[in-house]
């Protein structure tokens, strides 16, 4: 599996596969077993999914520090990928956290779809 680089990349391969909804179910699942109250509609727009999911992210990151790290330990995003961000940004952090918590759950979804 070749993991995408871009969140525009990402899109597109759920898409091209039908496995967007999917995403976002799965997104749904891992931030209600973390407790956080963020429910996404199936049919959310790829540009709205990122907005809210970044902006998630700044506030845990702010304000809920430990929900945060219970967020990462739940999705299973690597401590080395997010070690290796640089911290001085606190918007960029939250934007790269965002996409390594998007890569992650595709990962997930797409492995599920192809060994069902």
């Amino acid at each position: 599996m070749q993991l995408p680089k871009t969140f525009e990349d990402l899109i597109e391969n759920a898409n091209q596969l039908s496995l967007y909804q999917k995403l976002v179910l799965q997104l749904n699942k891992d931030f209600l077993l973390a407790n956080i109250n963020l429910d996404f509609h199936e049919d959310v727009l790829p540009s709205s999914l990122k907005l809210m999911l970044h902006e998630t992210v700044y506030k845990l990151i702010q304000e809920k520090f430990t929900d945060y790290l219970n967020l990462l330990y739940i999705v299973d995003v690597s401590e080395k990928e997010v070690k290796a961000l640089n911290g001085e940004d606190l918007l960029k952090l939250s934007e790269d956290v965002s996409f390594l918590i998007l890569k992650r759950e595709w990962q997930k979804v797409w492995f599920r779809n192809k060994y069902k």
